[in-house]
């Protein structure tokens, strides 16, 4: 019987210990995109400021150029930009993602079947 949870191939480019890009940043950068906003980002996802900038600032680290660019707040109010470097960093991605999970088609569907039903309870120790 094939498992009812859908199984997902999930890629995460790493740079050392950091992860330069993944699904989530990537899900960031767009959202940043679309609300101008760092804070803006992390409410619309769900997460602290400090977290999605702590996520945008190992971004920037991690790469050649920022891949977001901010401006410091004040009376007009700060924001934040995917500049142009992350922009095609985001793009080269998402088109990544969309390769690997084309490549692995038939070797997903195989792994599901070898799956459990349901997946365990979160891991409440770590």
């Amino acid at each position: 019987m094939a498992a009812p949870y859908q199984s997902t191939l999930r890629l995460r480019i790493q740079l050392g210990h950091a992860i330069a890009i993944g699904p989530g940043k990537a899900q960031l950068l767009e959202t940043i995109a679309d609300t101008g906003s760092i804070s803006a980002a992390a409410r619309r996802l769900g997460m602290s400021y400090r977290r999605a900038w702590l996520l945008v600032d190992t971004m920037n680290q991690c790469f050649k150029e920022p891949l977001v660019a901010t401006a410091t707040g004040g009376k007009g109010g700060g924001g934040a930009q995917i500049t142009t470097f992350g922009e095609e960093v985001l793009e080269h991605y998402r088109r990544m993602e969309h390769t690997a999970s084309e490549a692995v088609v038939e070797e997903m569907a195989a792994f599901g079947t070898l799956l459990a039903e349901s997946p365990p309870a979160p891991d409440r120790e770590h």
